[in-house]
């Protein structure tokens, strides 16, 4: 993945994303409107029942197959869960982006602006609450059920706090709220709050890195067909 790197601000990031946002709530909200105008029935409506278990059986496929091959990391990933607790939120924002190598890998090493690599995480708040997370269950997790492909963007504070980290690695990081999301986006209850995160970089490579792309459209269809529309048909 040798595609030139894209230099946006993280303000810039943040309203890509916001009016990503907006237009796909638009979307939805016309689609569902036309779907009951149109036959006098719920947002469900716009898709069959028959293809939406058709896309529900296929998520369980692609999940299930992305779980397999995603058990080895998990198990050296869940061994560090304990990390997971509530921080000193002033002094956390006090400081710079901070690292903490829990696990070192045997993979190549995470250059600044890399971004051809595959992540699981968590993200947490000072209090302890975790804000998201590659878990398929934050109280019990069993299993992956996500994982970041780094070259869609991340915030400014994850890319320089995976840098110098081994593929394969497990590291803590840090980040105050300025380099977090800072004014731009409420998280952790307020502006400003610092993060942390527990992060396992591995390889974007197959089969991975397909088991990884096929489960987040399939997610996608089930997303779409919750408010009647068939993804394939868009």
């Amino acid at each position: 993945m040798e595609e030139k790197e894209l230099k946006t601000s993280l303000k810039q990031r943040i309203g890509i994303i916001m009016i990503a946002v907006i237009m796909l709530g638009s979307v939805i909200a016309s689609y569902a409107a036309i779907v009951m105008s149109g036959n006098g029935s719920s947002a469900s409506g716009g898709i069959s029942e028959e293809k939406m278990a058709q896309y529900e059986s296929e998520y369980a496929e692609k999940l299930a197959a992305f779980r397999a091959l995603s058990e080895s990391d998990y198990k050296t990933f869940i061994a560090n869960k304990s990390v997971i607790t509530a921080y000193d939120e002033a002094a956390a924002n006090a400081g710079s982006v901070a690292t903490k190598d829990l696990v070192t890998g045997s993979g190549r090493t995470l250059e600044s602006g890399d971004t051809n690599y595959l992540a699981y995480y968590v993200g947490w708040c000072a209090d302890g609450s975790v804000f998201d997370s590659s878990f398929d269950d934050v109280s019990e997790p069993t299993a992956f059920m996500k994982a970041l492909n780094a070259s869609q963007g991340m915030i400014d504070g994850w890319n320089t706090g995976v840098v110098g980290m081994k593929l394969g690695g497990v590291r803590e990081i840090t980040l105050p709220g300025k380099e977090a999301y800072g004014e731009q986006m409420e998280i952790c209850g307020g502006y400003n709050k610092p993060l942390k995160f527990l992060v396992m970089a591995v390889a974007n490579e197959d089969p991975l890195k397909t088991a990884a792309s096929e489960l987040d459209t399939a997610y996608m269809k089930v997303q779409y067909g919750y408010y009647g529309i068939d993804y394939e048909a868009l």
